[in-house]
């Protein structure tokens, strides 16, 4: 595969910024182009083609995540919105408490917040130890309800041991979500192989699709447990049958979509994932780890370059983050709008500046346009 004809970036950018906002490949910008034609000339005249496209869709996702039905997929309009329907469906009793940790993104934070009134606890453990789902475990006591952890923290790159949080959350009956969003279209997901529960997460990062189309993962027997927040024609068992009086919530993970689909977002979205299905994730895996290598490599031997991110084997995903001695938090915003400004396209997170390469991600010369911005 000619991956150059795929991600055909402006020469003057060193796109290194995939945990932000990804790139569309070129057989994403084509399907938004081909479906906005078939609108402005044949409207809904092709709908039924569409609700293939939405199936297929949620198959793709179904093995990208490797869920065991395609019915346990339910498409949200973002991260936030599915941990909304998480935190608001389940039925809180006082006393009850969630663990998460300190370096959540405010999605995986912030909506668990809101139930305080409710008389619920948020308990973050301090991950930034040797044993960080240690850390997260021991806060676990017979009142936590749910834990909630990102597969790799948006800020350090800390990959976390999902396997590990799962079995015991597993084994101790305890919810277990996981905001995946830095990690479908990055890494290998298993969400059997971890017992999630509850798994979340955009399409516009490393899936490479668009804003405001997200996946919401729920194992069956979790999904019972939350209550319906929102009600419309596509979310009951007979969508469709506009004429029926009595109508039941789907069974299916459907039950959480209470209106029309993001139609266009799912044209998108479907493109991006069958070029993963054509690399394969074994391929696309090992070509994000290699790359986020190279840069910590790099950025290790810098003297007064100091790196975040966790390089043992397992601990790092795509991110990678650093700081440069004696610039403080200021001094790391002034560097990343220069480097901005000079096409090396990165985020400031964690008080230093993140880059995120991808499988496709050309690196070649990356410490002569890097290194001059850091002096």
């Amino acid at each position: 595969m000619n991956l150059g004809a795929e991600f055909p970036l402006d020469k003057d950018l060193l796109y290194l910024n995939h945990a932000a906002v990804g790139v569309w490949p070129k057989r994403t910008a084509e399907a938004v182009k081909a479906f906005a034609d078939e609108n402005m000339h044949r409207g809904a005249a092709g709908y039924l083609e569409w609700l293939k496209v939405e199936r297929e869709l949620r198959g793709r996702l179904k093995r990208l995540i490797n869920a065991d039905s395609v019915d346990d997929i339910a498409l949200s309009k973002n991260t936030s919105e599915a941990l909304s329907l998480i935190a608001y469906g389940l039925d809180w009793q006082a006393g009850d408490n969630i663990v998460t940790s300190n370096q959540e993104f405010p999605s995986n934070r912030i909506v668990w917040e809101s139930l305080k009134e409710r008389g619920v606890e948020l308990r973050l453990a301090d991950i930034s130890v040797d044993d960080p789902e240690a850390a997260m475990l021991a806060l676990c006591d017979e009142k936590t309800r749910l834990l909630s952890v990102s597969s790799v923290q948006y800020g350090t790159g800390l990959r976390m041991d999902l396997i590990r949080l799962g079995q015991f959350c597993h084994d101790q009956n305890i919810l277990f979500c996981v905001d995946a969003i830095q990690s479908l279209g990055a890494i290998e997901f298993d969400a059997q192989a971890c017992h999630a529960d509850f798994v979340v997460a955009d399409g516009h990062k490393w899936m490479l699709g668009p804003e405001g189309l997200a996946v919401f993962y729920s194992r069956s027997e979790a999904r019972d447990q939350l209550k319906l927040q929102q009600y419309g024609w596509h979310m009951v068992e007979r969508a469709g049958d506009f004429d029926a009086v009595d109508w039941t919530p789907a069974q299916a993970a459907r039950r959480f979509e209470p209106g029309s689909p993001n139609m266009l977002g799912i044209y998108a979205l479907n493109a991006s994932l069958s070029l993963f299905e054509a690399v394969g994730m074994d391929h696309v895996q090992k070509g994000v780890l290699k790359r986020a290598s190279h840069l910590m490599a790099w950025l290790d031997a810098e003297a007064d370059l100091e790196l975040i991110t966790p390089s043992e084997k397992g601990r790092f995903a795509g991110i990678v983050t650093f700081r440069k001695q004696g610039l403080n938090r200021e001094g790391h915003a002034a560097l990343y709008r220069e480097l901005m400004a000079k096409g090396v396209i990165c985020a400031n997170r964690a008080g230093g500046i993140r880059l995120s390469p991808h499988f496709y991600s050309n690196l070649n010369g990356f410490e002569a346009c890097l290194r001059p911005l850091l002096d």
